[in-house]
């Protein structure tokens, strides 16, 4: 394993303290909580937006944490949910009188806990909402049952931006839940990521070799074979959304490259080149594109392609001035 830790049964701990004191100006721990982290740039009178999930994908979740992005990130172990408690303390901390939405990837363990946590919140009187990330065409053919990935950036994008806009929850809930039925997503592994505490790999890979449509967590995808040339890749993943997300000439997508930890820029600015291409030749227009590493499995090699249908309503959600550690629009 090359990686520079110390304990590896600390370093989620670490990794937090670190972060806040790297973003003060940003963020902070709370104090009776140190898996909550929580903006230190409240907008008054809001809806209160929470974020959560496993550690070891940042700058997911905890980078996004923000002036009228998330007003608090739940973060749990490495790639497991985090406890209920935190959950609960999460909306003790940052609900204003109009509630609170829980927005995170659709994974079994977060759905327990985050749900322990609204029931906890629900006995002091405070009403929470839960929307569920669910873009990874791959993952399952009923698209409740689909895993979240980068695709969560754009829901939690969404959610906040209507919550700083002044909406109610309600109204809130509905701007998530519109940008997760337009959002799709589909990724490719060439390698695993490494467990500090396992000192490994989650999962055997030949060198050479890749996964398409593999999870962020490690979970499988639709085939292995030989590392191919981007732009079959690409080829073959966009096949794969546009079977199930019909796009129309005209349509406006706004687009996301996102690498998984280990896949150089470069690498992910040729995968652009031809996404660009694909959509075009279809006649579908790119509104806007980010290339990055935004949804991350700590040190795997691998990348996912994300396309957000947008209309005026999403545009104007989506391009909401936010200003976060990872994300800045003014």
């Amino acid at each position: 394993m090359r990686r520079l830790i110390n304990d590896p049964y600390d370093v989620v701990e670490e990794m937090l303290s670190g972060y806040v004191k790297t973003h003060s100006d940003y963020v902070k721990l709370l104090e009776h909580d140190g898996r909550v982290v929580v903006t230190t740039n409240p907008v008054p009178g809001k809806v209160g937006v929470i974020i959560g999930g496993g550690s070891g994908h940042e700058p997911l979740f905890l980078g996004y944490v923000g002036k009228n992005f998330a007003d608090a990130a739940v973060i749990g172990n490495i790639n497991t949910s985090p406890s209920p408690e935190p959950c609960y303390n999460a909306v003790k901390a940052v609900d204003q009188g109009k509630g609170c939405i829980y927005l995170y990837g659709n994974y079994a363990g977060d759905v327990m806990n985050f749900d322990m946590g609204a029931e906890m919140a629900a006995d002091d009187g405070i009403r929470v909402e839960t929307v569920l990330v669910t873009d990874d065409v791959v993952s399952s053919e009923n698209i409740e049952d689909r895993r979240g990935i980068a695709g969560d950036l754009f829901v939690f994008k969404a959610a906040a931006a209507a919550a700083a806009k002044g909406m109610d929850l309600d109204e809130v809930v509905a701007a998530a839940k519109k940008c997760n039925d337009n959002t799709r997503s589909m990724g490719v592994a060439l390698s695993s990521s490494t467990i500090p505490v396992k000192g490994g790999t989650i999962f055997d890979m030949e060198d050479g070799d890749m996964e398409i449509g593999m999870g962020i967590h490690g979970e499988p995808g639709v085939r292995r074979g030989k590392i191919e040339p981007a732009n079959q890749v690409v080829d073959e993943i966009m096949e794969h959304i546009l079977k199930d997300f019909l796009l129309a000439e005209g349509d406006e997508v706004y687009t996301l490259v996102n690498g998984l930890g280990g896949l150089p820029l470069m690498d992910q600015y040729i995968i652009h080149n031809h996404l660009e291409e694909v959509l075009r030749e279809k006649g579908v227009k790119i509104y806007k594109s980010l290339v990055g590493n935004y949804a991350t499995s700590m040190d795997m090699i691998g990348m996912g392609i994300t396309i957000v249908k947008v209309d005026a309503e999403l545009k104007e959600l989506l391009d909401y001035p936010v200003d976060t550690p990872y994300m800045s629009i003014r």
